[in-house]
């Protein structure tokens, strides 16, 4: 019976770390406490859509670097019904938020509809300055071939 439970725990931690968004972690060297993690996320919305967002992750740091990447595809159906329940402004709106330091700087993720072109804009920004710049990177997934295509035509 003992066996039997800790059978069982493991195969509970073994589904847990399954339920990793992190997709991947690579080490930048052996001095560094710094590694690039990419993190899949899939849009709580538009849930045919996938993005990959690598950043670096200071384990030993009070503040992770702001330097980010983006890559957005679909992945499965999206809908004209998905697409009814976005925000359609031209600031669109927050997807995914991640902390980055305990002084405030959070990573975040903002999907923005381009009716003109009829594509899904995903905007991936750092909310602090760092070295000068807001850092930002962009990715697009275009709606054409998919279900709501046609949604998107009467748009207009």
């Amino acid at each position: 019976m003992k066996s039997l439970k800790v059978i069982s725990l493991l195969g509970l931690l073994a589904l847990q770390a399954g339920c990793s968004d992190d997709a991947a972690s690579v080490s930048l060297g052996l001095f560094t406490t710094k590694d690039i993690k990419v993190v899949s996320q899939q849009d709580p919305l538009v849930t045919g859509v996938t993005c990959h967002i690598s950043h670096i992750e200071a384990n030993l740091d009070f503040s992770d670097p702001s330097d980010m990447s983006i890559a957005c595809r679909q992945t499965g159906p999206i809908t004209a019904e998905q697409l009814q329940g976005i925000d359609r402004s031209k600031s669109g709106e927050v997807v995914f938020k991640s902390s980055k330091s305990i002084l405030f700087k959070s990573l975040k993720v903002r999907r923005i509809y381009d009716a003109q072109t009829r594509s899904l804009l995903y905007l991936s920004y750092s909310t602090k300055e760092s070295t000068g710049s807001h850092h930002h990177a962009l990715s697009t997934v275009p709606l054409y071939n998919t279900q709501a295509w046609q949604w998107a035509q009467e748009q207009e």
